[in-house]
């Protein structure tokens, strides 16, 4: 007998319960739409103030972010993370190297860089590299471009290798620095060429100083004779308000100037950046900073 009442018992027992749940206050007996809609999905955005240990790069995936503490060894900091905007969001494909939109995000980068650090960043040992979404993350709605700085052994005549710090880079600038540039022995060749440029002590003897960064506007990278005119007019201003001079014609027979731009595809990727400095004229030596000397730091030489 059990077997045969024992079945509608539990049926008539489940009946009540659903019908319970049917008339309990607040609940309609629908599961599918009492759940919270799920919060739309959106791509990971790199963060500014990140240190990372690899070197700079023109593509970051997901994949290879890898962040550190900036206290550790890295040799990365993301010093500012832009949007693109307008028509280069518009497009299915990240932008190109020495595109238009590279350009302007360089720019961007540029001017958030020396806030970051406190001071034109090219007046230090330092690198500025844009970086880009994969385009599987641009795919999927990534549009930020990330602003990288790095450390280099030095600057002349090229960017040179990336060293490794265990400190931020933020406000480094801001007062002087061992990342800054200062005092040059120029070594020449038998013809008078230029073979290196090796940084010293502004208390030891030197012949060559650092006297300032100008930013070109819109042109060809420098190859011909003519490029190099202006550039080398900018960099003379550049050196007597370093000296502290007039700009003037005897300028230029108290000491020359050498220009050093950026690479070729930093040029193409917006950096016209120009970094500047002094030359003093045959085998002429000193052995102190030159900044503010006047004219008397900087005498016509008589030979």
């Amino acid at each position: 007998m059990r077997r045969w009442w024992s079945v509608p018992v539990a049926v008539g027992v489940a009946v009540v319960l659903l019908s319970g749940c049917g008339n309990s206050a607040g609940i309609d007996g629908s599961l599918m739409d009492d759940w919270a809609p799920l919060a739309e999905a959106k791509p990971f955005v790199p963060p500014v103030g990140t240190c990372h240990p690899a070197d700079p790069v023109k593509v970051a995936p997901l994949s290879s972010y890898e962040p550190v503490d900036c206290t550790a060894p890295h040799r990365t900091e993301t010093v500012h993370v832009g949007t693109f905007a307008g028509v280069a969001a518009g497009r299915e494909v990240p932008p190109v190297e020495g595109s238009p939109e590279i350009r302007t995000a360089f720019g961007e980068c540029d001017g958030k860089a020396r806030e970051y650090v406190g001071n034109e960043w090219r007046a230090g040992r330092l690198r500025l590299e844009v970086a880009l979404p994969s385009p599987v993350a641009w795919t999927g709605g990534a549009r930020w471009f990330r602003c990288d700085m790095a450390e280099v052994a030095k600057v002349e005549p090229t960017n040179g290798v990336v060293t490794s710090r265990t400190a931020s880079v933020r406000g480094a600038l801001k007062t002087p620095s061992p990342l800054g540039l200062t005092c040059y022995t120029i070594n020449r060749a038998a013809n008078r060429s230029i073979t290196g440029m090796v940084a010293v002590d502004c208390a030891k003897a030197h012949n060559s100083e650092f006297v300032g960064v100008w930013k070109a506007p819109e042109m060809n990278y420098p190859t011909k004779d003519l490029d190099w005119v202006p550039i080398f007019g900018e960099c003379q201003k550049l050196m007597a308000t370093h000296i502290g001079t007039p700009n003037d014609v005897n300028l230029a027979f108290r000491a020359g100037v050498v220009p050093l731009p950026p690479t070729r595809d930093d040029w193409q990727a917006g950096n016209r950046g120009i970094r500047c400095y002094l030359d003093l004229y045959g085998d002429g030596t000193v052995n102190r900073p030159l900044r503010g000397g006047g004219l008397a730091a900087l005498p016509i030489p008589t030979k």
